[in-house]
């Protein structure tokens, strides 16, 4: 995995923000890169702040407070209201997009719609991180693999402990969740006290997360099944997987084939997000093309034809997947779950509501779940992995950084809006979940950055995983270990 890979979904790239402004933005071509008084005072301070690799949690936080002053405002009304608009969406009576016998609601839109993209960049993420990435190689996946799944079966179980019958019982897969944006804005906080190491532990953890989320999603949150929609979305899978293996590269097939696919699976029962996913997977994760052996490029007689060619040359040297991440993080991490904080997280905070939070099963179980059942079930499952000789610290860390990057990944946040909404159609319910939401996600990150505090900066930076594990870099004791059993 590169070096400038390390920060997964959320981590601004300003390549990304070159993109967007134009790449002559500093040589005063682009508005941009103007003297206007506007593009000094807003645009360019605009495009450093995207730069910076905090900016993705800081917008979702500023949407989530956004929602919660709304939502207890004297505009409260308005709040729901608008989220509860209809969206007439159909073509003729082929295509209608309706849930439950009506047209699908504003929340109901970004949470099956653009999340689907959301989660389609979920799925380019676990691709790469697969073929290219910390769990390419069965031994170095081991640590974030065991760190994952501690981190998803303690919490779940914590949970039916208080829920083990009744209504709330199918919240289990709430606290399961780590949110990447905001758990990467609190560590990037703490400066030099997180090692390169330590970050690409926690957002291969994430992955891994997201991976067990997905299967959750699709197996125990999938309502009644329409068959002949299933096989519709089998069918397109399969077109899909057919044009890829034949290297058909034509965006626009693409398109319409997941378009397909997401409404096959809007009808068929299973959540959308799967199409997403689907998509995300199924993307090419290698280059088309080698650059080592690319014909040079000559600028000089460049006409109309030779420049198409250099296009695809260049664009063909980089994966599929990787283009698309590219393209669409700024999308995902700066409009679409930021657009889903607000929302989703809007919940009525009353006397009563607390009251019915601090005596609720689901509440406390979330509660418990993401800041209790993350620290002891990463913590443990990492040390065990340790103890058995299966896995190596990542460079220039202790045991204590696993200890707070454990408490650093019950912020739940996201991923667990997202569940509770699916396990539960009562709104009580759902709001005693966001209540038990937003206070585990503050008690972990405040818990994971007092440990993470407490230990010591590195002398210097530090690989991903090199310089640890008996003087040896854990990236070498990989290699070592691959080989011998390849032996």
């Amino acid at each position: 995995m590169e070096q400038g890979d390390h920060y997964g979904l959320f981590r601004p790239n300003p390549n990304w923000m070159g993109q967007m402004a134009g790449r002559e933005s500093d040589t005063g071509l682009t508005w941009l890169g103007s003297d206007r008084p506007l593009a000094r005072a807003v645009g360019r301070p605009m495009v450093r702040f995207l730069g910076i690799e905090a900016s993705g949690g800081i917008l979702l936080m500023v949407a989530t407070i956004v929602a919660l002053v709304w939502a207890n405002s004297p505009w409260a009304g308005s709040y729901f209201d608008f989220w509860h608009t209809e969206v007439n969406l159909s073509i003729g009576e082929v295509v209608s997009l309706d849930a439950n016998g009506h047209s699908l609601t504003l929340v109901e839109f970004v949470n099956d719609v653009l999340m689907a993209v959301f989660f389609f960049v979920v799925g380019l993420e676990i691709k790469r991180e697969m073929v290219t990435g910390e769990l390419r190689r069965p031994r170095a996946a081991v640590l974030p693999v065991a760190a994952a799944l501690g981190g998803m079966v303690v919490p779940a179980l914590i949970f039916l402990a208080f829920n083990g019958s009744g209504a709330g019982s199918t919240g289990w897969g709430i606290p399961m969740a780590t949110d990447i944006a905001f758990a990467v804005g609190v560590v990037s906080l703490l400066g030099r006290r997180v090692p390169t190491s330590l970050k690409v532990f926690l957002l291969s953890l994430a992955i891994v997360d997201d991976i067990g989320a997905i299967l959750v999603i699709a197996i125990f949150y999938t309502s009644d099944l329409a068959m002949n929609w299933l096989y519709l979305g089998l069918a397109t899978t399969v077109a899909v997987v057919l044009l890829t293996r034949a290297k058909v590269w034509y965006t626009p097939f693409y398109i319409l084939l997941g378009s397909v696919l997401w409404y096959a699976m809007f009808r068929s029962g299973i959540h959308t997000t799967i199409a997403g996913v689907a998509m995300g997977l199924l993307a090419p994760a290698h280059p088309l093309l080698d650059r080592a052996v690319m014909p040079p490029i000559e600028l000089e007689k460049m006409d109309a034809a030779d420049l198409r060619d250099a296009k695809f040359r260049l664009n063909e040297s980089v994966s599929v997947a990787s283009r698309l991440e590219h393209r669409l993080h700024p999308v995902t991490g700066f409009v679409i779950i930021p657009v889903f904080a607000l929302a989703n997280a809007g919940v009525e905070i009353s006397g009563e509501t607390l009251s019915n939070a601090l005596t609720s099963g689901i509440t406390l179980g979330i509660v418990f779940g993401l800041v209790v059942g993350k620290i002891i079930g990463v913590s443990l499952f990492s040390l065990v992995a340790l103890r058995l000789g299966l896995a190596v610290l990542p460079a220039g860390t202790t045991r204590r950084h696993i200890v707070g990057i454990s408490a650093i990944a019950g912020i739940g946040f996201t991923v667990s809006l997202f569940v509770s909404g699916l396990a539960f159609d009562a709104v009580a319910l759902q709001d005693e979940a966001k209540v038990g939401i937003l206070v585990a996600s503050i008690v972990a990150a405040a818990i994971g950055v007092l440990i993470l505090r407490s230990t010591r900066e590195p002398a210097e930076p530090a690989g991903a995983y090199d310089g640890q594990a008996h003087g040896r870099s854990s990236e070498a004791t990989v290699e070592v270990a691959d080989r011998e059993q390849s032996e």
